[in-house]
């Protein structure tokens, strides 16, 4: 009877030692806490005396740095979220998809080139543009992120803040 205890104890623990319970958590990626520490660290580390809490700043969706016109799902909600956290520490931030004057891709949300940045913030008065782009590196198994504010008048670089998140393999549900 000891025996068979014991077989079945050791068998218990070879089993849960084998199993891998994370298998079907949900994967926690840092995003909507890395997208704040950004907005947070722009806004903290831009001069004083260039950021005005009272005039417009911009915030367009974050681009691919292999292919700048492009935009994802990613980029959009790193904008989105840099955006809300900005709009949270009391600056003014202009929705532009809710402007005619803008032109909004429908999936690569607003891209904001160097190029079209004068033009455009002339057009909403604004100051300051948030802008950004990110690389995904397989190899090491990161996404890596910037994000720049920049001084609308002529696209000087205000401040700046980098961040990795983890690149992950969602797994895709079948849908019978």
């Amino acid at each position: 009877m000891k025996k068979a205890l014991l077989w079945f104890t050791l068998f218990s623990v070879m089993l849960v030692g084998c199993s891998n319970p994370k298998k079907d958590d949900p994967i926690d990626l840092p995003l909507i806490d890395e997208s704040y520490e950004a907005a947070e660290k722009l806004m903290k580390k831009a001069p004083r005396l260039e950021v005005d809490r009272d005039k417009p700043i911009l915030v367009a969706s974050f681009v691919n740095i292999d292919n700048v016109q492009h935009s994802s799902t990613l980029g959009r909600l790193i904008s989105e979220q840099i955006k809300s956290r900005v709009a949270q520490l009391g600056y003014k931030v202009i929705e532009v998809k809710l402007r005619d004057s803008v032109f909004v891709q429908k999936r690569n949300g607003e891209l904001l080139l160097s190029r079209e940045i004068l033009d455009i913030t002339q057009i909403h008065d604004a100051h300051a543009v948030i802008v950004g782009t990110y690389g995904m590196i397989r190899e090491a198994q990161q996404t890596y992120v910037n994000a720049q504010l920049i001084r609308a008048r002529d696209n000087v670089i205000l401040s700046s803040y980098d961040f990795t998140l983890p690149l992950v393999k969602i797994r895709q549900q079948r849908r019978y």
